[in-house]
């Protein structure tokens, strides 16, 4: 089987299944330019050597997932397929490099990409969007922990696994963030919308936060608004990535949600340090 290429530019926060384990969502570019979708990966526990990054170019095995109808969507070839990093992207010249791939198609009215997402003969479920305005950035608390019914059959199904291969598993599963986190933006109609963010980073950032504040939630937050809000979205060239997801891709009025962003400098700035 001929590996496939791909550069990494979308990593979401883990989530819980009880029939996989934890999981991360993947997305990037083919070497053509076209987007592709890779789900399900137990990311945290690949060897080092196989944890990519964003703008990582990766090998893998692939094949089409069946059992989703978005045409991004392929699956690794088995759960415990092997990821050979190869290459990664920096950031020189404002990503100069980046945005020649990244940024061949960039939708800005959204009303004509959820069209697109909903004709079944497109079907399109990933996609960079470049907002006009950024009008705010939300915190919301949400459930502190994970589904107990997940919890539960993934727990059963690794004690029974471990019957067969490891008697123990020091694997714990990742904190599930306590806070939803949204843009609330406008398009180049105007037309305003909140969607949540479901960005690796984002998460990653919250806990960096409230490590450093010594569990202050309240200023951890306020940290995570200065990175998105105060620095991202007014001085730096904000682009979003999209993507849908497969239970409400044709059933929602709007179905993406922003699983990361592009922020390089604007051409010509300089760096104040």
């Amino acid at each position: 089987m001929a590996k496939t290429r791909v550069l990494i530019t979308v990593k979401t926060y883990p989530t819980i299944s009880g029939k996989y384990d934890e999981l991360v969502c993947t997305a990037g570019f083919l070497e053509d330019g076209s987007w592709i979708r890779i789900y399900p990966i137990p990311f945290r526990k690949k060897s080092y050597e196989q944890q990519y990054k964003k703008y990582d170019w990766i090998e893998i095995d692939l094949v089409k997932n069946k059992s989703d109808i978005r045409p991004e969507s392929y699956r690794p070839y088995s759960i415990d397929t092997d990821i050979t990093i190869i290459g990664h992207i920096e950031t020189h010249n404002c990503w100069s490099e980046r945005k020649k791939v990244a940024l061949n198609k960039v939708h800005t009215d959204l009303k004509a990409l959820i069209a697109d997402a909903h004709n079944k003969s497109i079907c399109t479920s990933l996609a960079v969007f470049k907002p006009t305005k950024i009008i705010d950035f939300i915190a919301e608390p949400v459930e502190r922990e994970w589904d107990k019914k997940k919890i539960d059959q993934l727990k059963a199904n690794r004690d029974q696994t471990n019957l067969f291969e490891h008697p123990e598993d020091p694997f714990e599963v990742v904190k599930k963030l306590p806070y939803k986190f949204s843009f609330k933006f406008e398009d180049e109609k105007g037309v305003p919308s909140t969607l949540m963010i479901e960005d690796w980073e984002t998460g990653q950032l919250y806990w960096n936060c409230l490590a450093r504040h010594e569990g202050n939630e309240a200023k951890a937050i306020q940290d995570v608004k200065q990175k998105y809000f105060e620095d991202f979205a007014k001085t730096k060239d904000l682009h979003f990535y999209f993507g849908t997801t497969a239970m409400h891709h044709f059933a929602s009025k709007n179905p993406f949600i922003i699983i990361g962003t592009f922020h390089p400098k604007f051409e010509g700035q300089l760096s104040l340090f």
